[in-house]
Parts: structure tokens; C-alpha cells; sequence
């Protein structure tokens, strides 16, 4: 007879499991094949399989007339449930820069030792524009609403490399989350929530950082009223 111990451990693989495989095809950005799941997973096929079915009778997974799968509809309505009224709040602002500056223009939050994108929203009439998927994840190391979202931190646990960015009021970069990209984000603390930041993605742009940083800080600063404070 296996024992209750046992049971809950194997329980509780088959569910970090199925949580690896929303994972990895939302880190692939593209459908999947059984086979590639599983070798992302490190399992044999028929145990990604059963995975998968089990996510794709959920909702979560959806199958693709060429047999691959993807991500599926139900997630997007999961997700609009995270922290609704933030972004709630942050949308018709997140609209408004993106359509004045012609950028991508996006709330992070912090996921432990990552930095998510919670909302985005890209410009309505430019040339080019970057997509900034929700979702979306880096390490805090890299870019700059990482830095925006560490500058918010108490003394003792903040980096020193971002005191800049807590003297200056936003940070910037350029290539170090993707190749020739830039961004730049600004500080978005709100009460009843984890640090946040605002932020912007770009190729160019003849506007300067501070430039930028201006236009987001009041951006930032409407959405926390919208939020009280």
C-alpha cells in the first residue's frame, strides 16, 4: 500500500510538473511538440503527454491543427484576475504614453527573484514597435524595470548599483535583456502591492532617458492616485 507520504509527493511532482509545462511554452513564445516538451521537461513522452491532456482538458493548453500545442485561452482569463486593479488602473495610462511616444509601455512586478510583465500595451499608429508580452520574464539583474523595482527596496536589501537609479528616479538600458533594444522604467510603489515599475521598450528614439523617465513618472504618479495613493 503506498502511504500518504508518498501519494502527496507524487501528487505534488505531477503538479510542478504541469506548472513547467505552461512555463516552457510560455517561455518558447511558439507551439510545441509533444516530444519537445518532454525534452524541455526531462521526461520520457508519455508522461508529457498526460500532462498535456490534462491541461488542454482545462483549457490551458490548446492543440493546433499541425499537432503542436499552445498556450490557451482560459490563461488569459486567469491572468486578467492578477492584481485586477492595478491593471485596471494602469491601462488607460499605459495607452496614452504608449500612443504619445510611439513605444511599448508596460507595468513589471516582482516575482521572486524575476521581474514580470504584468500589462502592456503598444502604440497605436508607429513604424516599428517592440511587443512586450505579459507574462514576459528576466532576471532583475537585466534591464531596467528590474532596477526600478529594486530601487524600492529597504536599504539594507537594495543592491548597491541601484542607488542611481533611487537618487535619479528611473533607470535605463539598452541590450541587456535583448540585442539592441532599449528601456526605460521608473520606480511604482503601491500600497497593498509588491514594488512595481513603469516602464518603456524602444529601437530609438529622439527623445532622451530623462526625457522619457519625465513623461513616465506622471504616468506613474496618475496611476497610484486612480489607486489611492
Amino acid at each position: 500500500m503506498v502511504s500518504d507520504s508518498r501519494k502527496t509527493a507524487s501528487t505534488s511532482q505531477t503538479l510542478s510538473r504541469g506548472i513547467r509545462v505552461l512555463e516552457v511554452l510560455a517561455d518558447a513564445q511558439e507551439p510545441l511538440s509533444v516530444d519537445r516538451i518532454a525534452e524541455r521537461l526531462e521526461v520520457h513522452r508519455s508522461i508529457a503527454y498526460r500532462l498535456i491532456r490534462t491541461l488542454e482538458e482545462h483549457g490551458l493548453l490548446t492543440r493546433e491543427p499541425a499537432g503542436k500545442y499552445e498556450l490557451g485561452a482560459r490563461l488569459a482569463a486567469l491572468a486578467a484576475g492578477i492584481k485586477h486593479d492595478l491593471q485596471a488602473a494602469a491601462l488607460p495610462e499605459l495607452t496614452a504614453v504608449a500612443n504619445e511616444l510611439g513605444m511599448t509601455c508596460f507595468v513589471a512586478v516582482m516575482d521572486r527573484e524575476e521581474c514580470v510583465t504584468l500589462v502592456s500595451v503598444e502604440p497605436r499608429h508607429a513604424v516599428a514597435s517592440v511587443a512586450q508580452r505579459p507574462g514576459s520574464r528576466h532576471p532583475f539583474t537585466a534591464g531596467a524595470p528590474g532596477r526600478a523595482i529594486l530601487s524600492q527596496l529597504p536599504e539594507e536589501d537594495r543592491p548597491a548599483d541601484v542607488q542611481e537609479v533611487s537618487d535619479r528616479g528611473y533607470a535605463d538600458s539598452h541590450g541587456e535583456v535583448i540585442e539592441n533594444l532599449s528601456s526605460v522604467a521608473v520606480p511604482l510603489p503601491l500600497r497593498g502591492h509588491a514594488p512595481a515599475a513603469l516602464a518603456v521598450v524602444y529601437l530609438s528614439s529622439a527623445r532622451t532617458p530623462a526625457e522619457l523617465a519625465e513623461r513616465l513618472k506622471a504616468a506613474a504618479k496618475a496611476v497610484r492616485d486612480a489607486l489611492g495613493g
